[in-house]
C-alpha cells in the first residue's frame, strides 16, 4: 500500500515538473523570444515562428496516430486544408451587407453560393474548423478500419483521398477560387485587418496557447490505460482483439482527433501566412509532416514539436541562402533519420546521448537488477578476494 502511495506521489511530482517546464517554455515564447528577434532586426521571424508552432499542432496529431498507434496517414493535408478554408471563408465574408468577396466577380457569380452561407456565423466557423475534419476522418477511418485495412494499404488509401480532394478543390473556381485559393491578409476581423501587427500578435499568442492545449491532450491520451491501449494497437493488434478490445473504435477515435488537430493547425497557419490554396493538399506537404515527426522522434510528443521547428527553420534558412539545395537536404535528412537515427533526435538523446554523457563523466551505469545485493559490502569484499585469487593463480 505504501509503495502504491509513493508511486502516485512520484507520478504527481513528475506531472507538476512537466507542467512547470511547459509553462516556462510558453512564457519564453510569449515574452522573451519576440523582443529578441525584433531587437535584432529579424521581426519577420516572429511570424515564421507562429506559423511553425501552428504546424507543430498538426505534427502532434501525426505523432498520436503514427508514433503511438502505428497507423501512417499520408493524407493529413486534407484536414489541414479543411480547417484553413473554413476560417478563410468566414474572414472573406466580413463585408457590408450585399457585397461578395472580390474573387467571385471574374467568374460572373452574383449570388453567394449556399456552401458559404453558414460561414457568416463565427460559432459555426469555430465548430467547422475542428469538426469538419474530424467527421471526414471518422467516416473514412470507420469505412477503412472496420475492414481491417492497415499498414501500407491504409497509407495508400489516405494518399488517394488526398488526390481526390486536391483535384476537387483545384477545379472549383466559381466556388472557392480554385488554384488561386483564398487570401486572408487583406480581410478584416473585428474592425482590424488580419495582417495588422495587433491581430498577428493575438494570433501568435493564441497559437501558443492552443499548442499547449494540444500537448496536454496528447499527454492525457498517451498516458495511463488509454496510452497502453494505443501502443497495443501498434504492437500487437491481434492480441488486443483476442483480449476482448475492439481496435477499430480506438483507431477511428485517434484518427479523428489527429484530424481535428490538423484542422486547428490549418486555420492558424492560414491567418498567419495570409492565404490557403489547394497546395496544402499536395502529397509532398503531407509527407513533410511525417518527416517532422520522424526527425523529432516518434511516440515522444515533444519530439513532434521539436522536429517541426527544426526542419522548418532549417528550410527557411537554407532556402534563403541555397534555394536550389533545400530538397536535397530534406531527402538527406530523412535518409539519416531512417538509417542512423531511427528513434529521431529525442530517441538518440534518451539512449545514445545519455550513454555518451555517462562515458564522458565516467559515471557508473545504474544497476538493472538486484541493486541492494550488488552494493552489499560483503558481496563486494568477496568479489574482490576472488579477483585477487585469480590474479595470483
Amino acid at each position: 500500500m505504501d509503495a502504491l502511495i509513493q508511486s502516485k506521489s512520484k507520478a504527481r511530482q513528475r506531472l507538476l515538473i512537466e507542467a512547470g517546464i511547459v509553462a516556462a517554455i510558453a512564457l519564453l515564447l510569449l515574452f522573451v523570444i519576440p523582443p529578441i528577434l525584433v531587437g535584432s532586426g529579424q521581426g519577420f521571424r516572429v511570424n515564421l515562428l507562429g506559423r511553425y508552432l501552428a504546424l507543430a499542432i498538426a505534427a502532434l496529431g501525426i505523432d498520436l496516430i503514427w508514433g503511438f498507434t502505428g497507423i501512417l496517414s499520408l493524407g493529413q493535408g486534407v484536414f489541414f486544408a479543411l480547417g484553413g478554408y473554413s476560417l478563410a471563408m468566414f474572414l472573406l465574408l466580413q463585408l457590408p451587407d450585399g457585397q461578395l468577396p472580390d474573387f467571385f466577380s471574374p467568374y460572373g457569380v452574383t449570388e453567394l453560393p449556399w456552401l458559404w452561407q453558414p460561414f457568416y456565423s463565427l460559432p459555426f466557423t469555430l465548430f467547422a474548423i475542428v469538426f469538419i475534419p474530424t467527421i471526414v476522418a471518422a467516416t473514412l477511418g470507420y469505412l477503412v478500419f472496420r475492414n481491417r485495412i492497415r499498414g501500407v494499404y491504409f497509407s495508400i488509401l489516405t494518399q488517394a483521398a488526398l488526390i481526390v480532394f486536391f483535384n476537387f478543390f483545384n477545379g472549383q473556381q466559381k466556388l472557392i477560387n480554385g488554384t488561386n485559393g483564398l487570401k486572408t491578409d487583406t480581410a478584416t476581423i473585428f474592425g482590424q485587418t488580419v495582417s495588422s501587427p495587433p491581430v498577428q500578435a493575438f494570433l501568435y499568442t493564441l497559437t501558443i496557447l492552443l499548442l499547449v492545449g494540444g500537448y496536454a491532450l496528447s499527454r492525457w491520451l498517451t498516458s495511463g490505460r488509454s496510452g497502453r491501449l494505443l501502443v497495443a494497437v501498434r504492437d500487437d493488434e491481434a492480441r488486443m482483439r483476442f483480449s476482448g478490445y475492439d481496435p477499430t473504435m480506438f483507431k477511428v477515435l485517434v484518427f479523428a482527433i489527429s484530424a481535428g488537430l490538423a484542422g486547428i493547425a490549418g486555420a492558424l497557419y492560414t491567418v498567419q501566412s495570409g492565404i490557403i490554396t489547394p497546395q496544402a493538399m499536395n502529397i509532398a506537404f503531407s509527407i513533410e509532416m511525417v518527416i517532422w515527426v520522424a526527425v523529432g522522434g516518434r511516440a515522444t510528443i515533444v519530439g513532434a514539436i521539436l522536429g517541426t521547428l527544426i526542419v522548418n527553420f532549417a528550410k527557411s534558412i537554407l532556402s534563403e541562402r541555397f534555394p536550389q539545395f533545400w530538397y536535397f537536404f530534406q531527402g538527406g535528412l530523412f535518409l539519416i533519420v531512417v538509417t542512423v537515427l531511427p528513434g529521431g533526435i529525442l530517441g538518440w538523446l534518451r539512449e545514445d546521448g545519455v550513454r555518451l554523457v555517462r562515458s564522458q563523466i565516467n559515471k557508473r551505469r545504474p544497476l538493472q537488477t538486484y541493486p541492494s545485493l550488488e552494493e552489499d559490502p560483503g558481496v563486494q569484499y568477496e568479489r574482490k578476494n576472488l579477483a585477487n585469487r585469480e590474479s595470483d593463480g
